[in-house]
């Protein structure tokens, strides 16, 4: 068994399976033996299911050698982020309130996956329902950094990215509500890609803001991240917010180069609103040198701030995940992680007009976007910064700055995450490289010839099979707020009409929040005319 086989990519092996160069049970017999012997330092799996992919990669073989090859994917293992419903299989959402949760059936995505013929590894980790953070307190530990254990590897999809960047699997599914695609991608050196809202189906994925969620995939390569876009991408009635377009080739419109491709840099995300360290601005500007070599032309161009955007986003996606959660929250809330009841609580303090009013806000923000993509065939701007440790994490940093990826949620449009290099310390580096809505292709073909022109997809962390497992540096405990007394009163006031039974330390966390909640809700635009409606407003279908 070749000691390199962990690190193919879905190109490379499903090539070497359809010429039968490559048995699938060989493959996926070389997964299992790492992941038995390195998944101990970085807790990627919630649920392993190594003894099913074993049977799948037989089936797998056995219909190849029968003559009927499925496609790229047959016989490919990959992992699914654990809010992907697996039917039989424990879908937990990495939270004690579903940890005995078994589905009657598959999500949409998991039955196309196996239909293009992969082969389940397992469920992965991921920040608790996809929205806390690297939690210590919940049934399983979070997904640590392969490139270095004491760092986080970015949420929420945690697991899915730790896994790819380790050899564990060559694909994984993630999800993006505010980046959690991307950032994982960002902070494990992988290539993320979150598709055009309603190309790739929700249906059977645990919810977090149902404005704002899409599903899409971890790779090493950009090339695989296509390759796994066609099995995913279509429209599925099980989905409302499922688009009806057509599906185009994605691999065939990968190679070429850039040629007469007009790209606008997002400069002001990066230098301005959550400045980055000279590092990342060095590394940024040397990708955009690969750009314009390969024919781009780039020039700066300015949208609306990250905090912004941010405002919006927040504002819907924490009230459609407190309204997700609600009926726990209010008999349960201790089942839940610290992290998770920091982030969801607060939204007790969002009121019904805040809502509605960030709802018509997102509608201008979708707006001012046309003459935007008229100008410009992509963007491109930085990705989310080097991995943190542990140790650095404080549930209260999410509600006070943004985040450089969540604006192209609010845009909806597609945005890849990929490597752009290593800084000093040998974390990895990122860019993001957005696209007009359904022009995901445009997307991966540009962070494709961006690839094929550098040479960071070389670089692979180190693992040592034989290395102590270490335990990870843990965050200090939250600090008491200095919430005022008429804050405290407005908080409890909140607590006490939702119905939720929290301890004083939870109430606290709501306490700590209030005066970012209050500040944020008050940014948000609410002078705009009667016509402009909210972007959730319903249509019938025809």
């Amino acid at each position: 068994m070749s000691d390199d086989l962990h690190f193919l990519t879905i190109a490379e092996a499903g090539t070497r399976i359809a010429k039968k160069d490559l048995s699938p049970v060989e493959l996926v017999e070389n997964y299992v033996d790492r992941i038995e012997s390195l998944n101990p330092q970085l807790d990627a799996f919630v649920t392993p299911t190594l003894e099913l992919a074993v049977e799948q990669a037989k089936s797998a073989e056995a219909e190849i050698a029968a003559g009927n090859h499925k496609g790229p994917l047959h016989g490919v293992p990959f992992g699914l982020k654990d809010i992907y419903e697996t039917k039989g299989i424990l879908t937990s959402g990495h939270s004690k309130v579903m940890e005995d949760h078994i589905p009657d059936q598959d999500a949409t995505t998991t039955a196309k996956l196996y239909e293009a013929g992969m082969v389940l590894l397992g469920k992965l980790s991921t920040h608790e329902f996809a929205h806390g953070g690297p939690s210590f307190d919940l049934p399983w530990p979070p997904a640590r950094n392969p490139w270095n254990t004491d760092h986080v590897t970015g949420g929420s999809s945690s697991g899915s990215g730790a896994a790819v960047a380790a050899g564990f699997l060559p694909a994984a599914m993630g999800s993006d509500t505010g980046g959690s695609i991307r950032n994982p991608a960002c902070l494990s050196g992988t290539a993320g890609f979150k598709p055009t809202y309603g190309l790739v189906s929700r249906a059977g994925v645990i919810a977090n803001s149902y404005t704002f969620d899409h599903c899409g995939p971890l790779t090493w390569t950009v090339e695989d991240s296509a390759l796994m876009m066609q099995a995913l991408a279509g429209h599925d009635t099980r989905d409302p917010a499922s688009a009806n377009v057509d599906i185009p080739d994605f691999a065939a419109a990968l190679g070429g180069d850039l040629k007469g491709k007009r790209i606008g840099i997002v400069r002001h995300f990066y230098e301005e609103d959550l400045p980055a360290n000279d590092e990342t601005k060095q590394a940024l500007e040397a990708a955009y040198d690969v750009l314009r070599n390969l024919g781009a032309e780039l020039e700066d161009v300015r949208l609306r701030t990250c905090r912004e955007y941010m405002d919006v986003k927040v504002t819907i996606a924490e009230s459609e995940l407190y309204n997700v959660h609600e009926g726990n929250l209010r008999t349960r809330p201790s089942d839940f992680g610290s992290d998770f009841l920091g982030r969801s609580t607060p939204a007790c303090l969002i009121t019904g007009a805040d809502y509605v009013a960030a709802q018509r806000e997102r509608r201008v923000m979708l707006a001012e976007m046309a003459p935007i993509y008229e100008r410009y065939d992509l963007l491109v701007t930085a990705g989310t910064y080097a991995a943190p440790r542990f140790d650095a994490h404080r549930t209260i940093s999410f509600w006070e700055k943004p985040a450089i990826t969540t604006p192209f949620n609010v845009t909806g449009g597609p945005a890849l995450a990929l490597c752009i290099g290593y800084n000093t310390a040998g974390l990895p580096l990122s860019m993001q490289i957005v696209g007009k809505p359904f022009d995901d292709a445009a997307v991966l073909q540009a962070g494709d010839a961006y690839e094929r022109a550098t040479s960071w997809r070389s670089q692979r962390p180190q693992l040592d099979p034989n290395g102590a497992v270490q335990p990870a540096p843990q965050p200090a405990p939250d600090e008491p707020s200095n919430a005022d007394a008429a804050t405290r009163q407005r908080v409890a006031d909140a607590v006490s009409a939702a119905g939720l039974p929290l301890n004083e330390a939870q109430i606290d966390q709501i306490n700590a929040a209030a005066p970012y909640v209050a500040e944020m809700v008050g940014r948000i635009n609410r002078d705009r005319s009667f016509a402009n409606e909210p972007a959730n407003t319903f249509s019938f279908s025809n």
